[in-house]
C-alpha cells in the first residue's frame, strides 16, 4: 500500500530545514523589505556622480549591501513557498520580492552606462585606483565590455523591449504546457492511457514497449500540427537575438552569449568536435542498448527504456547520508566535516509533503548557510539528489566562506561541476563495493545514460543552435522544412545507422524550451566533462588534485570561469578534458559490456 502523504505539520522537524538563519519570522521579513526602500533611495543619490573612483565606490558598497538584502528576501520567500505551494502568505510573499526586484534593477540601470560613459583611459586609472581595490575584477569586466554597453538612453529602451523580445518563449511556453493536447493511447493490455508533456518522458520510459511506440506517435503527431507555429516562435527567437548582437556590436548572438562570461567560441566548436570524433563509442552504446531490451531493431521510443530492474535496494535517510559521507571521502576530512555538519544541522528539508515542490535544488544566500530541498522516497535516485544538490551546496559554501559578497557568486559555466563531481564519486563507489552483477549493470547504466543524455546529446543541441542562428545570420529562412531537416540529421549523425528513424524524430526539436535562452545548453556537457575530468583526477590520487579542487569551489566570481577550471586542472580550450571524460564513458561501456556477459544478456 502507498504510504499517505503527509501535511507539513506531520512531518518532525529534524527533517525541514531551519530558516532561521535567513529570517527569524515572516514579520522579521516584513520589516527587511521595508528597508530596502530607504537603501534604495540613498543609492539612486549617486546619479550623476559617477565619474570619479570615490563615487563609484560609494555606489558599488551601495549596491552590494542592497543586493545582498534583496538576495534574503526572494531566498526566504522562495523556500517558504516551496514547503507548500498551497500556501496563499507565501505566494504573495514571493510575489512582493519579484515585484520589488524588477523594480529595483530597473532604477539601478543608469549606473553601468553612466560608469562607462568615462574615457577608456580614465576607466583604466580607475581599475588601478586603489580605492577601488575590492572591486577591480568587477571594473575589468565593465571595462571589457564597453564597446557592447549602449548609452543610458539606449540601455534603458533596449531593457523596455526585453519583454516584447521575450514574448516567442513565453508563446512556445504556453502553447506547450497549456493549448498543445496529445490524443489518448493504448498500452500492451488494451488500457487507455493519457499523454501529457509532463508524463511524457515517464511513458517513454515504460517496460511496455507498445506503450512507448503509441505515446511517442502520440506526442510528436501533437508537436506536428503545430510545428509552423513553433517553427515561427523559434525564428522570433533567435531574431531577437541577433538583433541585440548587432546593437551591442558583437559578431554573432553566440559570441554575445558567450562573451559574457569571456569564453571563447572556439571552446564551443572544440566540444562539438571531439564528441563528434568519439560518436563511435554512442553506436556501441545503441547497439548494447538493443541487445539488452531484446530488439531485432531500436528506435528512437526505446532510448529512455530501462536496460535493466535496477537496484532494489531502499536506503533509509540515515543510511543515505552515510552512503554519501563514504562516498565523498576522497576529497578530504574538511570537505567531510562540513557535509556532515549540513546533514545535521537541518540543512536539508528531506521528505515530500502535501503541496511541496517536486524534485531538488540547493539555494542559500551570503548570509545563510545553503539550503537544500529534495524530496526523499529511499531509492538510489533519492540518494544519489543529495549526494549532487549537497555538491551545488558546498559550491556555494566554499565561495561565501573564502570570497567578499561581491564576488561569491559563481557563473552558470561552472555551476554543474561539484554536483556531479559528487554524483560520480558516488556511483565510482557504489560499483566498487557491489558483487551483485545485476546491481552493477544498473548503476552503469546509470553512468552511461548521464554521458548519453548530458554530454552527447547536450552537445548535439549545442550544434542545432549553432547551425540554426548561422543559417538566419547568413539569410536563411528559419522554415519549419529546414529546421525539421537540420535536426533529423544531426539525430543521424549521434545516434548512428543502428537506430531506425521515424519521421516523428525531426519534430523534437520543437519541445526543448532551452532554445530560447540561446547557446545555454553547452554548457550542460562542458560541465559534466570537466566534472568527469576532475573526478578521475581525485580518484586516481594525482598529487594535488584535491587541494586544487576545493580552490576552485573557493573562488565563487573572483575570476573567468574558463581560469577557474584550468586551476582545478580542466583547460578546455583544449580536448583534453572532453577526451578524458569520454574515455571513461568507453571504460563504463566495456564494464557494462562484461557484465551482460556475465549476466547471459
Amino acid at each position: 500500500m502507498t504510504e499517505r502523504l503527509k501535511e507539513r505539520n506531520e512531518i518532525e522537524e529534524k527533517y525541514k530545514w531551519d530558516l532561521t538563519t535567513l529570517f527569524s519570522s515572516d514579520e522579521e521579513w516584513e520589516r527587511a523589505l521595508a528597508e530596502t526602500d530607504d537603501l534604495l533611495r540613498e543609492i539612486m543619490e549617486c546619479r550623476g556622480t559617477l565619474h570619479t573612483a570615490q563615487n563609484i565606490r560609494k555606489f558599488l558598497d551601495l549596491e552590494t549591501e542592497l543586493s545582498g538584502k534583496a538576495e534574503n528576501l526572494f531566498c526566504y520567500a522562495n523556500l517558504r513557498k516551496s514547503e507548500d505551494t498551497r500556501a496563499e502568505a507565501a505566494q504573495i510573499m514571493y510575489g512582493r520580492i519579484m515585484s520589488k526586484y524588477v523594480g529595483m534593477m530597473t532604477e539601478l540601470s543608469f549606473a553601468e552606462p553612466e560608469i562607462l560613459e568615462n574615457d577608456e583611459t580614465v576607466l583604466q586609472e580607475m581599475v588601478e585606483d586603489p580605492v577601488l581595490a575590492p572591486y577591480r575584477f568587477l571594473m575589468e569586466e565593465k571595462l571589457r565590455l564597453k564597446a557592447h554597453t549602449l548609452s543610458a538612453k539606449e540601455e534603458r529602451i533596449l531593457a523596455g523591449l526585453g519583454e516584447v523580445m521575450a514574448v516567442p518563449g513565453e508563446v512556445s511556453e504556453n502553447l506547450m504546457d497549456a493549448d498543445l493536447t496529445f490524443a489518448p493511447v493504448k498500452d500492451e493490455n488494451g488500457r487507455e492511457q493519457e499523454v501529457t508533456g509532463s508524463n511524457y518522458i515517464l511513458l517513454q520510459m515504460s517496460d511496455d514497449r507498445t506503450l512507448r511506440r503509441n505515446s511517442f506517435l502520440s506526442y510528436y503527431d501533437g508537436y506536428r500540427k503545430h510545428i509552423n507555429t513553433l517553427a515561427a516562435t523559434y525564428a522570433g527567437a533567435v531574431k531577437a537575438a541577433a538583433g541585440e548582437a548587432v546593437l551591442r556590436n558583437w559578431s554573432s548572438s553566440r559570441a554575445m552569449s558567450m562573451g559574457a562570461d569571456n569564453i571563447p567560441e572556439a571552446v564551443y566548436d572544440n566540444l562539438i568536435d571531439t564528441v563528434r570524433r568519439h560518436l563511435p563509442l554512442m553506436y556501441r552504446y545503441v547497439r548494447l542498448r538493443r541487445r539488452l531490451l531484446g530488439l531485432d531493431e531500436i528506435h528512437y521510443y526505446d532510448v529512455y527504456a530501462p536496460l535493466c530492474k535496477g537496484s532494489a535496494k531502499r536506503y533509509t535517510y540515515e543510511e543515505a547520508k552515510e552512503t554519501v559521507l563514504d562516498a565523498i571521502r576522497p576529497l578530504g576530512e574538511d570537505y567531510c566535516r562540513k557535509v556532515a555538519e549540513g546533514l545535521e544541522s537541518r540543512w536539508i528539508d528531506v521528505y515530500p509533503n502535501k503541496g511541496k515542490s517536486t524534485g531538488a535544488f540547493s539555494s542559500g544566500t551570503y548570509d545563510s548557510n545553503p539550503y537544500i530541498l529534495t524530496n526523499f522516497t529511499g531509492t538510489l535516485d533519492s540518494v544519489s539528489t543529495i549526494a549532487h544538490e549537497m555538491g551545488h551546496s558546498m559550491h556555494t559554501w566554499h565561495s561565501n566562506t573564502h570570497q567578499p559578497r561581491q564576488y561569491a557568486g559563481y557563473t552558470l559555466f561552472v555551476a554543474e561541476v561539484a554536483s556531479t563531481v559528487n554524483e560520480n564519486l558516488l556511483i565510482d563507489q557504489l560499483l566498487e563495493k557491489t558483487e551483485d552483477p545485476q546491481e552493477r549493470l544498473a548503476l552503469l547504466n546509470q553512468y552511461l545514460e548521464g554521458f548519453k543524455g548530458t554530454v552527447y546529446r547536450q552537445t548535439m543541441f549545442a550544434e542545432f543552435e549553432k547551425k540554426a542562428h548561422a543559417m538566419y545570420e547568413s539569410g536563411e529562412a528559419l522554415n519549419p522544412a529546414a529546421l525539421n531537416a537540420l535536426y533529423l540529421q544531426l539525430v543521424k549523425d549521434y545516434f548512428g545507422e543502428d537506430m531506425v528513424m521515424d519521421d516523428e524524430v525531426q519534430y523534437e526539436w520543437a519541445r526543448i524550451p532551452h532554445f530560447y535562452r540561446p547557446f545555454y545548453v553547452y554548457v550542460y556537457a562542458t560541465g559534466y566533462s570537466s566534472a568527469a575530468a576532475i573526478s578521475e583526477m581525485i580518484l586516481r590520487g594525482d598529487e594535488g588534485a584535491v587541494q586544487r579542487y576545493i580552490e576552485f569551489l573557493s573562488m565563487g566570481g573572483s575570476a573567468y570561469p574558463l581560469d577557474e577550471l584550468k586551476h582545478a586542472g580542466v583547460d578546455l580550450t583544449t580536448p583534453a578534458p572532453i577526451e578524458t571524460a569520454l574515455a571513461k564513458f568507453e571504460r563504463l561501456l566495456e564494464d557494462a559490456e562484461r557484465t551482460a556477459d556475465r549476466l547471459g544478456l
